[in-house]
C-alpha cells in the first residue's frame, strides 16, 4: 500500500471524527440485517440451470454404449472412456488420450489422491514414499501465495511442510522458486493455478511459463501439480493467452515432471461434473496401476452425457460464453463498488481478473482480519482472513478474497458497499489503536 492516503495526514481528533462517521455508516448496515454471502466460488443457481438438459439426454438411443469399453452401465473403463478422455485431451492440449485419464466430479479429489498415493507408494515404481523419507526430514512443497486454499489443506492434513513464495503479477517469483527446488531435495512439489489464478486471477506469463517447464530440481521425484481450473473460464471474448506448460515440458524432455487437473465442476454441474488428470504417458500407467486397486471404475455414464452434451471444445467455449453473460456484470459490480468507494483513498488494491472466480482485495496491512469481523458482524460473509496463505497465516494481514458468483447482481452492490466501509473504519481504529 502506499504509505500517504487520505488518512495519513490526519490528527487524532480528526481521526476520531472519521471514526464516528463511519460508525454511523457501519451502524446502518447493521440494521439492514443483511445476509450476503462472498465465501466460495460457488456457480449461481442461473449457471446450473444452462446445464438441466444434460439431465434429459436419452443414453437408450445409443444404447449405452462408449467406444472402446461398450456398456457404460457395466464395470471396466479403469481410465473413462475415449471419449471424454479426447473431450479433455482436447481442452488441455495432450497429444494422445494415453496421457489422460477421467475420473469424477471433483478434480480436487485426483490432486488428493495424488499426493497421498506419493506418501504411501512414492511418485514412480521404486521411489521412496514421502512417508519414508531418511532420517526425520519431511516432504516440502512451494505453495505461491496468496493461493488457493483447498491445495493447502492437503499438505497441512497429510503433513507437508509448505514454503510461501511471493506471487508477483505475472505468477510465482520464479528466482526464489528456481533456488529452492535446486538446492533442496525434500522439495517435492509446487501447486500452480497457471490461468486466472485464485484468488489474485492473474495468468502466468510466457517466461513464468518456460521457467516452470525447466526446472532442475534437487529431487528427481519433484512434480509440478498445475491445477487448470479456469483454463475455459474467461470472462471477455478475448480472455488470457496461457502458454502450453505440458508441451514445453515435452520441449525439454521432463514430461514425467508435471500432472495437469481439470475439473467440468464450473462447467455444468459443481456437484455433479466428470474430471481428469493430464500426464505423460509413463505417470499414466503409475497411476492406472494403483488406481486399479482402488476402483474399477468411475461414474461413465455422466462421462458419456457429459460428451454428448457438451460435444467438442467449440461446444465448450460457446457454453461457456452462457457462464460469461450470467456472471460478467458481477465482477463489474464488484470492481465498480471498490472504484466507487475506494479509488483515490490510497488504502486498498483490488485485481480486474479477465476471468476465473475469484477478486483479490488488498487492504492495509494488520486490517484483513478486522475488515472480515466487521463485515460478518453486519451479515456480509467473506472467505476467513489468512485463507489464502500456508497454514491461514498471511504474513500481513492484508489479503481478503472475493467470490462474486453467487449472490446476485443487486446483493453484490450492496455487499460491496457496506464492505468498503469495513475497510475504511478498520484501518480509522488500526491508526486510532482502538
Amino acid at each position: 500500500m502506499p504509505e500517504s492516503n487520505i488518512y495519513s495526514g490526519l490528527n487524532q481528533n480528526q481521526l476520531l471524527e472519521e471514526k464516528k462517521r463511519l460508525t454511523e455508516k457501519y451502524g446502518e448496515y447493521k440494521a439492514k440485517n443483511l445476509k450476503l454471502n462472498m465465501m466460495r466460488g460457488n456457480p449461481c443457481k442461473e449457471q446450473l440451470d444452462l446445464s438441466n438438459d444434460l439431465l434429459k439426454i436419452d443414453l437408450g438411443e445409443i444404447d449405452y454404449n462408449a467406444k472402446e469399453v461398450g456398456d457404460c452401465r457395466n464395470y471396466g473403463g479403469l481410465n473413462g472412456t475415449s471419449e471424454a478422455r479426447e473431450l479433455f485431451r482436447e481442452l488441455i492440449g495432450a497429444d494422445n488420450i494415453n496421457e489422460i485419464i477421467v475420473c469424477g466430479n471433483s478434480s480436487l479429489n485426483i490432486m488428493h489422491d495424488s499426493i497421498m498415493r506419493s506418501m504411501i507408494f512414492g511418485v514412480y515404481e521404486g521411489a521412496t514414499p514421502w512417508s519414508k523419507l531418511e532420517g526425520d526430514k519431511k516432504a516440502k512443497f512451494l505453495c505461491p501465495s496468496p493461493g488457493y486454499d483447498r491445495h493447502f489443506a492437503i499438505c497441512e492434513y497429510l503433513g507437508i511442510e509448505m514454503i510461501n513464495v511471493k506471487m508477483n503479477g505475472d505468477g510465482p517469483d520464479m528466482d526464489e522458486v528456481e533456488r529452492l527446488v535446486g538446492s533442496d531435495s525434500s522439495i517435492k512439489g509446487i501447486w500452480c493455478v497457471p490461468k486466472y489464478s485464485n484468488p489474485t486471477g492473474i495468468t502466468y506469463s510466457d517466461e513464468v511459463v518456460k521457467r516452470l517447464a525447466n526446472l532442475s530440481p534437487a529431487a528427481d521425484d519433484f512434480r509440478i501439480y498445475c491445477d487448470n481450473a479456469y483454463i475455459i473460464h474467461d470472462l471477455t471474448e478475448n480472455g488470457d493467452n496461457l502458454l502450453d506448460i505440458f508441451a514445453e515440458c515435452k520441449k525439454n524432455k521432463k514430461e514425467d515432471m508435471i500432472y495437469i487437473f481439470m475439473s467440468s465442476s464450473k462447467i455444468t454441474f459443481a456437484g455433479g461434473g466428470i474430471s481428469a488428470v493430464c500426464a505423460s504417458e509413463k505417470n499414466i500407467k503409475y497411476i492406472s496401476s494403483k488406481m486399479f486397486i482402488q476402483t474399477i471404475g468411475n461414474d461413465k455414464i455422466n462421462q458419456l452425457r457429459h460428451v454428448l452434451f457438451l460435444k467438442d471444445k467449440a461446444g465448450i467455449k460457446a457454453h461457456m460464453a452462457k457462464h460469461r453473460k450470467i456472471i460478467k456484470p458481477k465482477f463489474d459490480a464488484v470492481v465498480n463498488g471498490f472504484e466507487k468507494n475506494l479509488s483515490g483513498t490510497n488504502i486498498a488494491e483490488w485485481t480486474n481478473p479477465n476471468g476465473g472466480y475469484f477478486i483479490s482485495l488488498s487492504v492495509p496491512e494488520n486490517c484483513a482480519k478486522k475488515t472480515i469481523a466487521l463485515a460478518a458482524d453486519i451479515g456480509v460473509a467473506l472467505t476467513p482472513a489468512g485463507s489464502t496463505y500456508p497454514y491461514k497465516k498471511d504474513p500481513y494481514d492484508s489479503n481478503i478474497r472475493i467470490a462474486p458468483t453467487f449472490p446476485s447482481v443487486g446483493d453484490l452492490k450492496l455487499a460491496v458497499d457496506a464492505l468498503c466501509v469495513c475497510v475504511k473504519l478498520a484501518y480509522v481504529e488500526r491508526l486510532i489503536g482502538a
